[in-house]
Formats: structure tokens, sequence, C-alpha cells
């Protein structure tokens, strides 16, 4: 058994700045992760952070352009929290010696990004997140912050309260990779979930493997609702081989757009005759598939990116590793000729639900960064926009967490913030397959009051008992589960949604549901079993998945990354509205909460989005 004051699961760069945060704040922290900190995806992040540092910007513009690309989905004060602190995060890391890139005159370099109306992106090269989280890392090792890494955390310790709101969670359990132990982890003050995306559950991602969305499947099934999910960006310069992501700083440089045709279709077919390459993410890449779809695509697969014209020097300079990239995976030199891209599922805009310091409506629970959802972009993240969300609520959650502070925040969460019971036809019945110890984590047991050590020893037995039935019986190997649902995902929940293949997708889902009740883990070792840690991943996908496909079928609109063939406008009288999901004693039950369009000093009214 462990214990500290503060346990952050995962070491991105969320979870780095919460550690750094609490342990500023008086906190003795550790970070617990399945990878070491450095190898946390992260570090492929490329294109910059978004932050008003300039003469003639300011963090109000930033707020307008960030609620304009959520299309007036995200919650004011989330956005401007964002705005407001990101510049001076963003100098802390200047201070902390992280390598921006430099204008002659000595400056931070800016560059235009998608949807912003000021060149406010800070790079460092192409490789803006893998300087972040070494420059991260290194502060956290001159801190002496204990990292507990390749430790899988499998499960949340939760009190057994039956409202959600009157919970506490006291710690986690985690698998040591290295021994093969199950070990217990007491948080005396609260546990920060940075856990990242959920990228796995399709097939064609910029994700890295590991990110299955572990984080949300936890705090869902402990009671926390998941905001949102339906928002899924899909990147628009992907490679076709692998899904790995080109940057948007390719386009940010001035790189072009072109279809088989040899047409800049961005502006010729107008999709977006103010901006063209550079019109928001959900706008870029629908028009790719539009392209495609119509026959202007290479291959019926993809459409050229173009950026020779920017001159070696430049490249060179400023994007040197996208060169290595398109020649590696590709066999494209980019300073010779244009290269294939596509779109592929990149981030998720939904989450953990939380208010904007991080926390939950379970006490001492918070999530920042990908995995949670406080919503700072709405209906479609801007670029840019998701590394400052990393440092600013994980340095929020991590100060939060360490004080225990009860502030009164601006948005509310849990089942109370409820103002709409949600209804949606679904063709066979969505959550658990029968009764089992990981389908209910708090059903007014025993345990309300017990000890955190109570509680999480608690917890560890539970999860020993999962472990010890997944490795000792025979049965279905998760990987053809995953990859059945990797495909119904990416087939008929990706760009372009219809009612017909959401249903499909939500009967495909129940199937992998039945199946993984006879999963089995087929590595006989107890140590170094990545054989055990991918099928419990495995279940969190497909409970992802289904909370993610039951909120694209009960959204009737057009917003966002939100496309649906039956509903072509988006419908404010309508939808103007959080979607919510809660894993009610192992069925999901959806709801909606209103979205806070009142800010500081304005009130952000819905408008037309274009570009």
């Amino acid at each position: 058994m462990h214990e500290h004051d503060v346990i952050v699961v995962g070491a991105g760069g969320a979870g780095l700045r919460a550690a750094i945060a609490a342990q500023e704040a008086g906190a003795d922290v550790a970070l617990v992760s399945k990878l070491h900190p450095v190898r946390s995806h992260t570090g492929a992040a490329e294109g910059g952070i978004n932050a008003a540092l300039r003469d003639g910007d300011s963090w109000e513009d930033h707020a307008y352009d960030t609620m304009k690309g959520s299309d007036y989905l995200g919650d004011a004060p989330a956005i401007e929290t964002l705005c407001q602190d990101s510049p001076q995060e963003t100098m802390q890391l200047e201070h902390w010696g992280m390598a921006f890139s430099r204008d002659d005159d000595g400056r931070v370099s800016q560059r235009p990004f998608g949807g912003l109306s000021f060149p406010r992106t800070t790079y460092a090269g192409a490789e803006t997140g893998h300087h972040l989280l070494h420059t991260m890392y290194e502060q956290v090792v001159k801190r002496g912050i204990r990292v507990y890494d390749e430790h899988y955390v499998m499960r949340l310790a939760v009190t057994d309260h039956e409202d959600p709101e009157d919970r506490r969670c006291r710690g986690v359990v985690a698998y040591d990779i290295k021994t093969g132990d199950l070990n217990g982890f007491v948080a005396n003050n609260g546990v920060i979930l940075t856990t990242g995306g959920p990228g796995q559950v399709f097939d064609h991602t910029t994700n890295a493997v590991a990110n299955t969305g572990d984080g949300p499947a936890m705090a869902y099934r402990a009671g926390v609702p998941l905001e949102d999910m339906e928002f899924i960006q899909f990147h628009p310069t992907t490679l076709p081989s692998t899904g790995v992501l080109i940057t948007e700083g390719v386009r940010g440089e001035g790189g072009i757009l072109y279809n088989k045709d040899g047409e800049r279709f961005m502006f010729e077919h107008g999709y977006a005759n103010n901006v063209g390459e550079l019109a928001s993410r959900d706008v870029v890449a629908r028009a790719e598939l539009d392209e495609i779809n119509a026959g202007r695509g290479f291959e019926d697969d993809y459409v050229l990116l173009d950026m020779r014209h920017l001159g070696e020097e430049r490249i060179t300079d400023r994007l040197e590793n996208i060169i290595h990239l398109s020649e590696d995976f590709e066999g494209v030199n980019p300073l010779e000729e244009p290269m294939p891209v596509k779109p592929g599922q990149h981030y998720a805009m939904g989450g953990i639900e939380t208010d904007e310091n991080g926390e939950t409506c379970i006490s001492g629970l918070y999530a920042a960064g990908e995995c949670a959802c406080v919503s700072v972009h709405g209906a479609n993240r801007l670029g840019g926009n998701a590394l400052p969300e990393l440092i600013v609520f994980g340095a929020r959650a991590g100060r939060h967490a360490a004080h225990r502070e009860k502030g009164e925040s601006q948005i509310k969460t849990g089942p109370s913030a409820k103002t709409e019971d949600g209804v949606v036809d679904t063709p066979v019945t969505p959550g658990a397959v029968g009764a089992s110890n990981e389908d209910v984590v708090a059903d007014g047991g025993a345990l309300l009051d017990a000890p955190a050590g109570e509680v999480v020893n608690r917890a560890v037995e539970q999860e020993r008992v999962r472990v010890e039935n997944l490795m000792e019986r025979d049965g279905t190997n998760h990987a053809e589960i995953r990859a059945d649902l990797q495909q119904t995902m990416t087939q008929n929940v990706n760009v372009f949604r219809e009612e017909a293949g959401l249903k499909q997708a939500l009967r495909d889902i129940r199937e992998c549901r039945e199946r993984y009740q006879d999963v089995a883990v087929s590595d006989p070792s107890r140590t170094f079993n990545t054989d055990l840690i991918h099928t419990i991943e495995t279940r969190n996908l497909i409970d992802l998945a289904e909370a993610l496909t039951l909120g694209a079928l009960a959204r009737e609109e057009f917003r966002g990354a939100h496309w649906r063939a039956e509903f072509q406008e988006r419908r404010d009288e309508d939808w103007l509205k959080h979607t919510m999901v809660a894993w009610n004693d192992g069925r999901p039950e959806l709801y909606f909460t209103d979205v806070i369009l009142e800010g500081e000093n304005k009130t952000y009214e819905p408008k037309i989005r274009s570009y």
C-alpha cells in the first residue's frame, strides 16, 4: 500500500503540470503512469500553444475565437479561464527552459492557425509537445516528485454512497507491470485523472496505442457523468497509411490543399472563401471527404498537401520533423512533391465532466486534459488549444486537489445539474451484460465513511478477483473484439453519420460486450503482461464507444464536428445543451445540462459560423 496526499494518474502534459502545481502548494504528490512520462502521447503534439502574448492581441479575442470554434457549445467560464491563464502558463514554460522557436528580434515565434483571428500559436518547431513534456519532466525530477512509471491503474477506490455526489474517491488500484503485483494507492486529498483520450476506439487515428480512455471509463463506472462524448475531432491532415499526424502548422505556414483536378478546393469550391486552408478543423476535414466522395480525390482516398513553395530553409527551420514523417511513412519527400493526407480521428472534445477547477461530482476526484470535459472546446476544438488546456487546467486541478479548497465554481457538475431527461431510441439494450464486480462500483454497500485504507483495500481485492478470472480461464482473445469494435466505429461513427449506421454501431458494440464476457488472457506470465493490460483496456473502449454512439444518435442536429445526414442545420432552440451519459447500476442514463454562455464581461450570442 502506498500513501500520498495527491495521486496523479497519467504523466503526460496535464499530469506533469498537475503534479508540479500540487507540490508547489505543499502536497506530497505521486505520479502513477502506465508509461514513462516522456513516452506520453503529449509528445506527439506538433503545432503549438495558443496564448495572447503580443500587442494587438487579447485574451478576449482568443476567447471569442474559441467560443466560435466550439460552435457555441463551450462554457464561457472555462473558455475565459483558458484564455486568461494561458499567457502566464506559457511564459512559465519559457522560464523553465522550454526551447520555443524565436523570431529574429528574439521574441518567441507565433504562427497562424485555423479559426484564429490573430497569429497566436506559440511553438517549438513542429515538436512543441515533445519539448513541453521534457521541460516539465525536468521540473518533476528537480522537485523530487515520486513517479511510479509502468503502473497501470485499473480501478478507482470510491465509497459506497448511492448518490454519486455523496461519494468520495480515496485512491486507486494499479498493476505493477514490472512485478505483477496489484498495489493500492491511498490519496489523502485527491486523485487527478490525466490519462488522455480514447483514440483507440477508432482504427485510423493519430493517437498512440496507449490512448484507450482508461480515465474516462473508470470515472464513468464510478458514477461520474461523461459529457459531450459524441464530439470527436477528425484532423484534416493525417498520413493515409498510418494515421500519423501532419501538423496544422504546415497550413499555418502557408501549405495548400489540392484535389485530383489541381484545384485549391477550399477556395474554388466555396468551403471557406475567406481563409481557405485555415478554416477550423471540422470544416476542412468535411471538405476533404466531400472532394474524395465526389471523385476528386487521389485513389479515392486522399488529397494532397503542398508546402514546396515555402522553400527548404523555412521548412527545415519550422517544420523539419514533417519532412522525416512524410519520407519515413509515405516515401514522399515534401521538399520535392506534395504529401498525401486524409482525415483521421484525432481528439475527443468530450470526456469526464468537471468544473473549472478540474473537480468532478465525486469529492476528491479530479480530471484534466483530453480525458476531461470542462467544457472548453464544445463541439469543435481549435488547433493550438489542446496544450494550453493541459497546462492551465492541470495546474488548477493540482492546486485545488492539494488544498481541498471548496471555492464556488460557476460550472455545476453531477446529476443535480440536470436540466432535462434524455431519450434515445436504441435497437439494443445498452450497458452491462449481467452483473459483475466492475459494473457497479458504488452501490450503497457498507463502505460509506470507512477509512481510506479500507476503501482502497476492498478495491484491490475486487480487482484481484477480476484479474485472476481473466488469467485462469480459457476464452476469446480481446484483440478480435477490439478490431471489430474499431471497424464499426470507423465505418459508422466517423465524420459523416447516419441514423442507420449509428444504430448498427450500437448493435455491434452490444455484440462486443457479449463476447467480452468470455474474454481471457492467453499470456500466463505475471510480469510485463501486456495481454492483461490490453484486455482491460478493451473493456474501457467498449464502454466509451457506447457512450459516444448514444450521444451521437441522440443529438439530432449538425454542430461542430457532429454531422448528421438527417439533420443538416444547427438547432440552437433544441440542442444548445450538453449531452450527459451516466453509468447507473450498469446501465447508461442519458440527460442534458445547460450551456453557459455568460462570460465575465459579456454574453456570447450564437452566430452563424463561417470562415
